[in-house]
């Protein structure tokens, strides 16, 4: 899947999320599950940083994508999805519990795309350094 499909189904999954937090639990509810994870997101912003460092590093040079022979499908991901809600569903007692572990799932994702993300672009920077480019 590319890059831009990718952040293309994030932001259409947060927005989901969001309209199923926002209607279902309601507004202060929404937000404390959110702020609750203030660790995560704040990882996630760091890692951030690191990626867009990287990102500046490898401007203009030919990136190659390092992680496009990966086997982990669609498929298999939304099935690891739904054994997790199951799994929520029983053990946090029911369905408020179990949506409220959303944020949590989606951003693990994010951290996940972006870990990978800095993986390739690390591996694309030692790539360029071996051919002597820097």
């Amino acid at each position: 899947m590319s890059q831009n499909r990718v952040k293309l189904l994030f932001l259409a999954s947060f927005a989901g999320m969001m309209a199923v937090y926002f209607s279902v639990l309601g507004e202060y509810k929404s937000v404390s599950l959110i702020l609750d994870e203030y660790l995560f997101i704040m990882i996630a912003l760091g890692l951030f940083i690191v990626s867009f460092f990287y990102k500046r590093k490898l401007r203009g040079i030919e990136v190659v994508d390092f992680n496009a022979g990966s086997n982990l499908t669609l498929r298999n991901t939304i099935l690891l999805f739904l054994a997790f809600q199951v799994m929520d569903f029983i053990y946090e007692e029911g369905f408020l519990g179990m949506i409220s572990q959303w944020f949590i799932y989606w951003i693990m994702g994010v951290i996940m795309v972006i870990v990978l993300d800095i993986i390739n672009s690390y591996k694309n920077l030692k790539l360029q350094k071996l051919r002597g480019k820097f």
